[in-house]
Parts: structure tokens; sequence; C-alpha cells
């Protein structure tokens, strides 16, 4: 007979600590009937660029403290070692290794866990990452969560119709990050609930920019999607009216050259291109500026904006995709329609003259950034990978106390 004993789960980590800090539970059971959901997140690593990559990151990185979670990472763009890695850096030959080693990855590790946890974004890469994910999940007949991150999806579904739909319809659930995707699964017969992206803002100083100065960042990737041309004839209006004004352009991709030769041929002065910045140092960006704009014509819910509203930059953006979700005109920024740089620049002129307005919005907008603190997200993706996993031997999210989501949020 196996022996009942009353068994103290440590919820920080930190040896010693527990009573101390309150943070433990008490459950009469035995050592194996206590198992923690084991999840397995399957997304892009840090070497590609993009919001997939740092938000699984993050992800991973707070849910790795979790005491009701085992959680782990399969990237769909493994690194190889020695020769392979090299063979890695040649085009096509690159896709065939890479496919081969994540396909290889999957069958090895899916069969481990409760949830697979899927990112996916659109077109082509819908096929090659989340699509064997979510096959080899069903193989395995594993509970499986479609991440689905695009802005382009409406577009996506309705081109690929005869293809991804079916896809996605294997999977047990479809979670967003906007009420705007909540929308676009709609139309096509597919639920999806919305949980928003997980935004560090405890990294960013909300400052009040009096007087607000014309200096501007943009830190979007530089592809086509962004239109960040749009930013650059902007601020050549602007430049007419504030000829000290200042543009800090973030970021890499295809259209660099093109964006630094329209820079030229419409005599930007004070303009520089940085390059990438590493996430965990955005913040150093956001410190230096006064006014944040974003031009993109496809979007979903950019963590950029939400990042400008946690260090205090007032916003002007384009309407595109899921914006008007996370933005409201005239109450969290100002906002216009797409492709409209003569509006864009306007509205950023607008708020150099007005400090009332800027003051009201940057103050509303702080607000509004809360919802996407990791003690708001960390319950909703909880609740969703027991609701899949419904283990009755695990410890369940409403055991644990919620003051843990508020520790590690500092």
């Amino acid at each position: 007979m196996t022996e009942q004993a009353n068994t103290n789960i440590d919820l920080t980590g930190a040896t010693g600590a527990t009573h101390a800090a309150g943070a433990t539970i008490e459950t009469r059971a035995t050592a194996h009937e206590v198992r923690r959901v084991r999840v397995l997140i399957v997304a892009p690593s840090l070497g590609i660029l993009g919001g997939q990559a740092v938000q699984a990151a993050r992800l991973l990185a707070r849910f790795q403290t979790e005491p009701s979670l085992e959680v782990s990472f399969l990237p769909v763009n493994p690194q190889l070692p020695g020769l392979l890695g090299q063979l890695q850096r040649i085009k096509y030959v690159r896709t065939v290794l890479t496919s081969i080693a994540y396909i290889a990855s999957l069958l090895v590790r899916v069969r481990r866990y409760d949830v697979i946890h899927v990112f996916s974004a659109s077109y082509t890469s819908f096929v090659i990452a989340p699509t064997p994910a979510i096959l080899v999940a069903k193989l395995y007949g594993k509970k499986i969560v479609l991440n689905y991150r695009s802005g382009e999806a409406e577009d996506h579904l309705t081109r690929w119709r005869r293809t991804a739909l079916p896809t996605i319809r294997l999977v047990d659930e479809i979670a967003v990050p906007s009420g705007y995707l909540v929308d676009v699964f709609a139309r096509f017969n597919l639920h999806a609930r919305s949980i928003y992206n997980f935004v560090e803002t405890e990294r960013f100083r909300f400052r009040t920019r009096r007087p607000l100065r014309p200096v501007f960042l943009s830190n979007r990737n530089l592809e086509a999607l962004y239109n960040v041309g749009c930013i650059l004839r902007a601020f050549a209006i602007v430049q007419r009216r504030f000829p000290d004004a200042t543009l800090t352009v973030a970021g890499d991709g295809s259209q660099r050259a093109g964006l630094e030769r329209l820079a030229r041929e419409l005599d930007l002065r004070n303009t520089e291109f940085v390059g990438r910045v590493e996430q965990a140092r955005m913040h150093e960006l956001c410190e230096r500026a006064d006014i944040y704009l974003n031009s993109s014509d496809i979007d979903n819910m950019p963590g950029s904006i939400i990042e400008a509203y946690a260090a205090g930059l007032p916003v002007v953006t384009t309407d595109a995709g899921g914006i008007p979700y996370i933005l409201a005109d005239g109450e969290t920024g100002l906002m216009v329609r797409r492709g409209d740089h003569e509006a864009l620049a306007a509205a950023a002129i607008r708020l150099l003259e007005d400090g009332e307005l800027t003051e009201r919005l940057t103050s509303n907008a702080l607000a509004a950034c809360r919802k996407y603190s990791w003690a708001a997200v960390r319950e909703e993706w909880l609740k969703l990978y027991f609701e899949l996993a419904d283990d009755k031997a695990a410890i369940r999210p409403s055991a644990l106390p919620s003051r843990i989501g508020s520790n590690t949020n500092a």
C-alpha cells in the first residue's frame, strides 16, 4: 500500500523560502499522483527575426518557472552541428536539411507531451512549419493548440482554402492574439479564442514627454507589408515644418536598400537606419524617442505599439488589420488610413502642437497596456492548457496563488 503524506509544493523554486513567501500549496497525494501538464512549444527560434520567435521565447522563459507545467521548446528552424550546419548556409540545401531535422525532432519528441503548442504564420510558412507539427501530434493523439499570429490570415485562408482549412480543423483549439483574428476565423466557421501577446511592459519606463520633441522612432521589420516608406515620406513633410526633427529606423529586411535610397531621394536629414535591434534593448530606443510611428499595410497585434504605450511614447499609426482592436483613435493614439503618408505627417504635427492631447493619449495608453502584462496573459494560457490536458492528477491553476503572476512580472 502506498503511504499517503502531506506534500509541500514549492511555487517559487527557492529552497527554504516557501513558507516566508507564502507560496506553497498543500495537497494530500502521493508523489506519483501529482503530475504537471507537459507542454511542447513549437515555434521559430530567435535566429529568425520576428514576433513569433520573440513571443515564443517570452512564454518559454516564464512557463519554465511555472510549477504546474513542464514546458519544452522545439524550434522549427533547428541549427545542425558541424558539416551539416555549414550546408545549411546553402540556399535550397538549407530548406531540405532543416525540414528533415525538424520532422525527425517532431517524431521523437512530440510523444512525450500532453499539449503541443504550435506557432503559426501563413502561406508557405504554414505548410513548412505548423502543418508537420499538427500531423505528427495528431498521429500520436496529442492535444493541439494552433497559435495563429498572421495579419494575412483572411487572404491565406481564402487562397489556400482547400489545404489550410482542413489542416486547421485537425487542431483542438485555435488561439490568436487579437479580437481581429477571432473575427477573421469566424468568417470561415472556425472558433478561435483570443489570448493577448505577452509584452514585457516592465522593461519600459513610462516617461512624460514635456515638451514633446520631434524625435521619431520606427522599429518594424523592413519588409513590404510594413510599408516603412510611408514613414519616410511622412517624415519629409514633418521635417519641412520642424527642420531639426530626427528619425531612427530600427529593423532589417529585404527592403532596407530601397528604403535607404528613398531617404536619400527625399533628402532626409537626421535619419538613421540602425539595423536589427535585439528585443532586450528595445526599451533603450523607446527611452530616447518622443513619438512612435507605424505605417504597416498588413498587421495583427503589433507588440511594438504596446511597448510604446508602456514607455509613454504617443503613437501615430495606420489602421491596418488588427490595430483598431488595440488602439482607439483619439483615445490611446492617433490612427490614419493605410498608405496615407500625408495624414500620418499631419497627425504627428498635431501631437507636437497639442501638449494636452499628447498627455491624455499617453495616460490612457498606459492604462490600456496593462491587459498585456504577464499576470493577465498567464491565467489565460494556464486555463487553456488544463482544459486540453483534462488531467485530474495534475496541479490545477485554480490551486495556485494568483500572486505568482505578480512575482514573475517584476
